[in-house]
């Protein structure tokens, strides 16, 4: 999980931050005014989500309106008919 830095606490602290993101391998979101602009990672990490972070944001999705099927219906009867590769032998 990211901890929230204010831009003050992150400049005041920054030597502290960036001990932590280099050897704790910690993430930084820092923040101004209320929100996020910035996201410090260590060198060479790739965005991760957790199994658990997945299904904790799929609680918050919205069910699909009336339409969907429909509109899923249409969107697949109107694309052309996959040809077949041939590949040579």
């Amino acid at each position: 999980m990211d901890t929230e830095v204010t831009a003050t606490q992150f400049s005041r602290s920054l030597s502290d931050i960036l001990n932590r993101v280099r050897y704790r391998r910690e993430r930084f979101v820092i923040v101004r005014n209320g929100e996020p602009v910035a996201t410090l990672t260590p060198a060479g990490a790739s965005p991760s989500v957790t199994v658990a972070e997945v299904i904790a944001s799929m609680g918050r999705l919205k069910m699909p309106g009336d339409g969907y099927a429909d509109d899923l219906e249409q969107t697949q009867s109107s694309q052309p008919k996959a040809e077949l590769a041939v590949w040579p032998s």
